[in-house]
């Protein structure tokens, strides 16, 4: 019968396209060829934010007293403090070499061009461009070699670090020292990629590994200090850098501590919001007062407060009609969210295609393909941006008096100490003429920017029209290729010129009198929204960045319409990718229909587990052969106890633990039904005498509850603890009744063998080595690897307890609990394991991430409607 109503159901999910189970759903890279979409690994591990509640960890919370407290408070706001001055620094230092090879660069190319533009060399112009460009390219390209995950922004894996996912490699000082000096190369190499997202990799980075003093790749940094050695410390600094590096790319300090709640943290407390802000405060001051100092030789100044910034956007004196923006203009800037979602819909969804097909036909072959990739990335964005310069480009006379806007109020910095008139180009033009199209093209992209919020007349509507496509084209199949690369300042140039062409079309052919500058910046905001789809933390970034607080309502606007325009379509650009990697990324919350599902629909109910006292061979045989992080300690519910703990200290042991965990709440009950005995009222006397005379029989005999339990779970089978779980047990085997007392992690059970913290079976439990606190985190976060470990001196027949070291009380959910509570418990309170307990103390399974992925219970919700 059963056969046939599975034979069923293969049937109905066949009618419906699916011909997978549940199960492998969850397959490593499995690739559904229905929908085209790689689904969840499981071999990423998840992060653990909770507390592990044991003994060592009692101990130190005995003896912390209010001043060790605040100074172990003190020593984390000392550490929130360099860690923003160092991010700081770090942005210093990628700014300086950046603008330092682009200024080299364009310097020789352009004394080239204006040579070569009357002797007819241009040949020569483009060969030295293509030269500057691909060695640095070449060079960001081998330091992603060294460093795989140093590629791209680092904002996707970022992302999932904070939502609980650990990804290999992502905060090691090997990737920070690939990302900071590759990201330099790969922007003066001419690529259309920024530096703000490696920017906020960078001061994850930092946040991470600062507060460890130690190194995995420089074996010899590792210093003694024994604060922060845990995930839940590592996670709050990690937030706290990529809140910095976001202030320190903007100048936002508010708009990173935003940036760092809203991509990522699922747990969140006042505390840490003040120290993550406090960390971008120190970042911004600190790259503001060097950059300052540097570039104006004013230092305490403070006039560059980020490695982007925007100019002040303001009306020129003589203009009277000019207004920075009029509720009239809300309109234009609704339908322009909307155009900036579709477009940014397309740009995801062509970025996607080229992300599948390289991880099909180019990842998968010699490493130096993704170097010739790279190569041939930077070789066509030389040839054709020279090319679009030289034949595209307007020739528009310098002495226009639509450009007075920007020799007067308008003369901003850009770059330190140059103004905009400063970066006009006149490649191909004669003396009093410049080129609009290499004035774009021939700058570097925040000088572009500039010229696009704050010059007025400059660009004609073919160049506008032009230079955006190629930029939407070029930056598309940049972004993803082998060289650390940012999204942001592409997208906000190619919104840019997008918005200018608006404002030029509303210019000239509804003589509507506009701001140029507010156009522009509207599609930045616009672009940028619909392709990464942030609302909050973006909204503040852009305020920040143009210090003009009255944007506020039409950045907001114009972003909200963009994600959602954005979101009828596709993720954004970020999620696709994280996708794209296969991490089990978490949402905010789940769909209301995912409420038809409880926990026992979705746990893992096949689970290994461990006991109080187990043998060391039991132990070793269960961490070499699965690859759990986490077991459940557990008892076994026997219905002759008496006879099993008869000549066996192992199985005594453990009914011993049991019983002393059963007994101790009716010795409790019995303890405060003595002390009513002093009551006055008699009601109170006759309830204790009741209570009394029904645990008498249980002092005689066996405990109640204890009878009971043995009662209900007479029909299972009675087998040894020191047996390890087998694959060849039988199903009744297999899931009988276990009562839950606690969860012991991996790492705790190698710490513990290594360490040799085991008994003999002659003797007591008693005698077993303690291990304190900072024992057991020592190795923080790269514990010693069961299969790497020599356990050759440890007898196999020795007794491990670890009741000492095990959670005793971790979160734990009913069967019956729905899906949305089970969701928010183990994101809000990031969770790594989620045990599933019974009303009478037993674990029936486990939740772990990956069942509760959105692909686990679409599958699982579409089984659900099947078996109805």
């Amino acid at each position: 019968m059963a056969c046939c109503r599975s034979c069923f159901c293969c049937q109905c999910c066949c009618r419906e396209g699916e011909t997978r189970t549940p199960e492998e759903l969850t397959i490593l890279g499995e690739l559904r060829d229905e929908e085209d979409e790689i689904l969840p690994r499981k071999d990423y591990e998840s992060l653990d934010y909770d507390r592990c509640i044991n003994e060592p960890y009692v101990e130190v919370l005995e003896g912390l007293d209010n001043k060790k407290a605040r100074k172990y408070e003190a020593v984390r706001w000392v550490m929130v403090f360099v860690i923003g001055v160092t991010v700081g620094l770090v942005g210093l230092f990628v700014d300086f070499f950046v603008h330092l090879f682009t200024k080299i660069k364009f310097s020789v190319v352009a004394d080239s061009i204006e040579k070569c533009t009357d002797r007819g060399c241009l040949s020569l112009s483009l060969l030295e461009l293509l030269t500057f460009n691909m060695v640095f390219v070449f060079i960001a390209s081998l330091l992603v070699l060294i460093e795989p995950v140093a590629a791209g922004s680092g904002i996707p894996e970022i992302k999932s670090y904070l939502n609980g996912v650990k990804i290999p490699g992502i905060v090691r000082l090997r990737t920070f020292l690939c990302k900071a000096a590759g990201v330099l190369f790969s922007v003066a190499g001419g690529l259309f990629v920024g530096k703000e997202g490696p920017m906020i990799h960078s001061g994850a980075i930092v946040g991470a590994g600062l507060p460890q003093f130690q190194s995995i790749t420089f074996k010899r940094v590792k210093f003694d200090f024994p604060y922060f050695r845990s995930d839940r410390d590592k996670r709050d600094f990690v937030s706290a850098g990529a809140a910095a590096g976001v202030a320190a790319a903007f100048g936002a300090p508010i708009g990173g501590t935003l940036f760092s709640l809203e991509e990522g943290s699922s747990f969140w407390n006042q505390a840490l919001t003040w120290k993550v802000l406090f960390c971008s405060m120190s970042a911004t001051f600190t790259l503001n007062f060097f950059r300052s100092g540097i570039n104006f030789n004013k230092w305490g100044s403070f006039q560059l407060p980020g490695l982007l910034n925007f100019g002040e956007f303001k009306c020129s004196d003589g203009e009277k009609k000019c207004h920075l923006w009029t509720a009239v203009d809300l309109g234009f800037f609704v339908l322009m969210g909307v155009v900036g979602g579709l477009l940014g819909a397309l740009f995801n969804c062509m970025n996607k295609c080229l992300a599948k097909y390289r991880m099909r036909h180019i990842h998968p072959k010699a490493r130096f393909i993704r170097v010739l990739e790279s190569l041939l990335v930077a070789m066509v964005t030389t040839v054709v941006i020279f090319l679009a310069s030289v034949l595209l480009g307007e020739c528009r006379d310098l002495s226009s008096p639509t450009t007075h806007n920007s020799t007067t109020a308008l003369c901003r910095q850009v770059s330190g100490s140059e103004d905009i008139n400063s970066t006009i180009r006149q490649f191909f033009c004669s003396n009093k003429s410049y080129n609009d199209m290499a004035t774009l093209f021939f700058n570097p992209q925040e000088a572009a920017i500039h010229q696009l919020f704050h010059q007025d007349g400059t660009f004609s509507p073919a160049t506008l029209s032009i230079f955006f496509l190629l930029y939407f084209l070029l930056a598309c199949w940049t972004y993803g290729v082998s060289v650390p690369s940012g999204l942001f300042v592409p997208s906000l140039l190619c919104g840019a010129a997008f918005g200018r062409l608006v404002a030029n079309i509303l210019k000239v052919k509804l003589g509507l009198h506009i701001y140029s500058g507010t156009f522009a910046l509207i599609g930045a905001a616009a672009f940028l929204g619909g392709v990464v789809r942030m609302t909050i933390s973006l909204t503040v970034i852009l305020i920040e960045s143009t210090n003009e607080i009255t944007y506020g309502l039409p950045i907001m606007i114009t972003l909200m319409v963009a994600k959602w325009t954005g979101d009828f379509f596709n993720k954004g650009i970020y999620d696709i990718h994280i996708q794209l990697k296969g991490v089990p990324l978490l949402e905010w919350e789940t769909e209301v229909e995912m409420d038809k599902l409880t926990a026992s629909d979705i746990m893992e109910p096949n689970l290994t587990y461990v006991y109080p006292h187990t043998r060391v061979q039991s132990l070793v045989s269960i961490l070499r052969t699965t690859v759990y992080h986490a077991f459940p300690v557990v008892t076994e519910n026997r219905q002759n106890e008496r006879d099993f703990m008869k000549g066996n200290i192992l199985i005594s042991n453990n009914i011993r633990f049991k019983k002393s965990n059963i007994v101790s709440r009716a010795a409790e009950q019995r303890r405060r039904c003595q002390s009513m005995k002093s009551y006055p009222s008699s009601e109170l006397r006759n309830v204790c005498d009741d209570q009394n005379a029904a645990a008498e029989p249980a002092e005689e005999g066996e405990d109640l509850l204890q009878q009971m339990l043995e009662r209900r779970h007479a029909p299972y089978p009675n087998l040894y603890p020191d047996q390890s779980p087998s694959e060849e047990w039988t199903m009744e085997e297999r899931f009988r009744p276990l009562t839950f007392h606690g969860l012991i992690l991996r790492s705790q059970l190698v710490n513990l063998l290594i360490r040799g913290v085991c008994y003999s079976e002659n003797q007591s439990s008693a005698t077993q080595p303690r291990l304190s606190f900072t024992e057991m985190t020592e190795d923080y976060p790269r514990y010693p690897d069961i299969h790497e470990v020599d356990l050759a001196l440890l007898n196999p027949r020795m007794i491990v307890d670890v009741t000492p070291y095990m959670n005793s009380c971790p979160y734990t959910v009913s069967p019956n609990t729905r899906i949305s509570q089970v969701f928010n418990l183990f994101r809000t309170m990031g969770l790594r394991h989620l045990p599933v307990v019974n009303a009478v103390g037993e674990i029936v399974g486990i939740i772990t991430r990956h069942n509760l992925t959105h692909e686990f219970l679409v599958a699982k919700l579409r089984q659900h409607y099947i078996t109805i």
